[in-house]
């Protein structure tokens, strides 16, 4: 590969000099024409300087002609790049440049070219990610007025029915719980959000016991879990290289999702934690007996504000959980898919790759 850069290289430079080339040929012939005049005139006794004067007129003509012609040439190449220096602010400055005639002005321009389109995608990368998370901050101010005004409804009901009975006070606090971690998911979720484009500031990548991390999680969600009959089980063991925030964020995604889409369902559910171990990775997958995902929705519900027929359902559902832990998993350099087949439950895996390279791009 490098020889045949190497020869093209070498190709285009010689290509490019090709008029010089032939400029110092007609120079060098006609003034060796010249020294066989000289040398033919001294023999039959004719000593004149004048032949070398005629020399450097001639070599001077032709290098002035030779000059002129590639000025004419190379003149407008000049003012468009000259053109596109004072539109330097603008984003199609490079796109002024288009009267090439070297094949080194051209590779630049190539170059040029290139390195704008990769700007304008960088850029609408930037641009897309700007108008999601603004989105996501709207959408969050809007699902955070429903907990605020729950609680304040909740309070002028305590203060206009004082005293409560036992039982109401227990329904009270249960209630005021409900919403205080509703809100408490909203700002974990748009913390996360925010921290997602600095990832790598926030990343410690250790070995670390999943089963653990998974029971904690669960203990997080016991009270929902003892509320809606859901109960958890976790079946092997496995341990990984991931960094635990980041992991026990999408964990807490999935089993969120898992509960939220089973309570629905009357009787006891299980929300099973599968793992299994081969030479090359660790697949955990989070196994749930809710109500599933209709067939078209599967192909979407790793998009941005995507909530999907059971999610428009649910009032608390922004669409972008499943999005935020797809982002992390691809990051960390794991992978997360999903199955699931509607009325009988989704399972989704996380798959640790033994030997993976974190990837912070």
């Amino acid at each position: 590969m490098m020889k045949k850069v190497k020869r093209n290289t070498a190709v285009l430079f010689i290509r490019d000099r090709l008029p010089y080339l032939v400029t110092g040929i007609v120079i060098i012939v006609f003034g060796a024409a010249l020294m066989i005049i000289d040398k033919a005139r001294l023999r039959k006794g004719i000593n004149d300087t004048d032949t070398t004067m005629y020399f450097i007129i001639v070599a001077l003509f032709f290098i002035c002609v030779w000059l002129v012609v590639d000025y004419i040439r190379q003149r407008i190449y000049y003012q468009q790049v000259s053109m596109a220096i004072e539109c330097s602010g603008e984003l199609q400055a490079a796109a002024i440049v288009q009267s090439t005639v070297t094949q080194e002005q051209r590779l630049a321009v190539r170059l040029l070219e290139q390195q704008q389109t990769t700007y304008l995608n960088e850029l609408r990368n930037f641009r897309r990610q700007q108008e999601i998370h603004n989105h996501f901050v709207l959408q969050w101010v809007h699902h955070m007025k429903t907990p605020v005004s729950v609680m304040d409804l909740l309070m002028q009901e305590a203060l206009q029915q004082m005293p409560y009975t036992e039982q109401e006070q227990h329904q009270f606090v249960s209630n005021m719980k409900d919403e205080a971690e509703r809100m408490t998911k909203g700002l974990e979720m748009l913390l996360y959000s925010a921290r997602i484009d600095k990832f790598e500031f926030d990343l410690h990548i250790k070995r670390i016991a999943i089963h653990d991390l998974i029971r904690d999680v669960i203990i997080a969600h016991k009270r929902l879990c003892i509320r809606h009959s859901i109960t958890p089980q976790i079946d092997g063991e496995a341990w990984v290289e991931t960094d635990i925030k980041w992991m026990t964020f999408v964990l807490n995604q999935l089993v969120s999702n898992a509960i939220k889409y089973s309570k629905g369902i009357s009787g006891s559910k299980r929300l099973t934690f599968q793992m299994k171990q081969t030479a090359n990775e660790v697949k955990l997958s989070v196994i749930d007996e809710g109500i599933g995902i209709p067939s078209h929705d599967l192909p979407r519900v790793f998009d941005p504000f995507f909530t999907g027929e059971n999610g428009r359902a649910a009032e608390e559902s922004t669409g972008m959980g499943l999005y935020l832990a797809q982002q992390v998993c691809h990051r960390l350099g794991h992978r997360l898919n999903v199955r699931s087949e509607e009325g009988s439950g989704t399972t989704f895996t996380v798959s640790f790759e033994t030997k993976s390279i974190q990837r912070l791009d």
